[in-house]
């Protein structure tokens, strides 16, 4: 059962008012979506349960810091991203910005392109198990700062302004490597497909199911 905002509050309160048994019905609602944002980032089942476990701990540990200005869900995603890209630079699992992509990212310089972009994959398409499993590995070789922008938008469905927040950069640069990951999907899918038709809305967010 989800929470409303004045309910979080009171939880909030009571938590850090001594109440810390409330703290898991404070997150319980957002777990899945915690797991699965950094899931879809670090691509491994047991490090993404366990990244998940360090988030609602270092959530609880920092839950003063929650100042209410953006969404309670939002300042669990936004730890959640930080703590995805701690263990991808441990790794070094993460790839390095080229000068070029640099370049385009830069403020100002998105200009809707001609071509369409992923969502417009067939639904017959999509709901095969090879195309699936293309679109998986698709996702999963985006550079992560397009990769990021691509779950939040499209799979976690958070608006503009909440992806800005959560990543902590701005709305036109969210609209800039928005637009770069669903094109370098598309580029990466079009050999297997043959037709063009809309997608069934919400197929990425099954797809991590």
């Amino acid at each position: 059962m989800s929470t409303t905002v004045e309910q979080e509050k009171d939880l909030i309160a009571r938590v850090l008012a001594g109440e810390v048994d409330l703290f898991h019905q404070l997150v319980r609602p957002y777990e899945k979506l915690v797991f699965v944002t950094i899931f879809a980032m670090l691509r491994n089942e047991s490090e993404a349960e366990d990244a998940a476990q360090e988030v609602m701990i270092n959530a609880f540990r920092h839950l003063r810091n929650f100042r209410g200005d953006a969404k309670f869900s939002t300042w669990l995603v936004t730890i959640a991203m930080n703590e995805a890209r701690q263990r991808l630079r441990k790794a070094k699992q993460a790839i390095h910005e080229s000068l070029d992509e640099d370049k385009h990212d830069k403020e100002g310089d998105f200009t809707p392109a001609v071509l369409t972009d992923w969502r417009e994959i067939p639904s017959e398409a999509l709901e095969k198990k090879e195309m699936r499993e293309k679109l998986r590995e698709a996702v999963a070789q985006l550079p992560p700062i397009y990769r990021e922008v691509l779950v939040l938008r499209d799979l976690e469905e958070l608006n503009q302004e909440e992806t800005a927040n959560a990543l902590g950069i701005s709305v036109t640069l969210v609209k800039v490597r928005l637009h770069r990951a669903r094109m370098m999907l598309q580029k990466r899918l079009v050999p297997y497909l043959k037709t063009a038709a809309p997608a069934r809305k919400g197929f990425f967010g099954r797809l991590f199911q």
